[in-house]
């Protein structure tokens, strides 16, 4: 139960190769991707997360080798974080930046549709904000895949 099957190096590079693999996936696959799920994109997670398990262990199933991974994960983690934290390039790089989906009542479409965001989403995001579109100032599609909404200050 608690002797892995792996040398304990194997695990910690495949947790590692799999924890930097999927990183950049999520980066490249835009911010829908950490933004609100839809049905559609829970699953895809759950599925990554069945995918990825056996990639991490190998034909390790040890409780040891499970925790080693986990820690490697969480570890990996904290540093990305720690690292965004001291450096603005690699916050951007990491993270990623607001984008200005729209402007003075105006939502440009060729910005919504290459971000892949619905109607649908921002006509919620401008109700959460208590705004009509033509009283927009600004709307931005946060890092983290919200839509946030600044009204115009003479229309308010």
């Amino acid at each position: 139960m608690f002797t892995t099957d792996l040398p304990l190096l194997e695990l910690l590079v495949r947790g590692a190769a799999v924890y930097i693999v999927l990183l950049v996936c999520m980066r490249i696959s835009g911010k829908r991707t950490v933004g609100q799920f839809t049905p559609f994109d829970l699953l895809v997670v759950m599925l990554v997360s069945e995918a990825a398990g056996p990639a991490m262990t190998g034909s390790d199933q040890s409780v040891s080798g499970g925790l080693l991974v986990c820690a490697v994960l969480l570890a990996l983690n904290a540093l990305v974080g720690y690292i965004s934290s001291r450096s603005r390039k690699a916050e951007r790089i990491l993270e990623g930046e607001a984008t200005l989906l729209g402007r003075d009542g105006e939502i440009f479409e060729n910005t919504r549709k290459k971000h892949r965001i619905s109607h649908n989403e921002i006509s919620q995001a401008l109700r959460e904000a208590d705004c009509e579109e033509k009283d927009m100032r600004y709307a931005f599609l946060e890092a983290d895949g919200r839509i946030s909404i600044q009204k115009n200050e003479k229309r308010q």
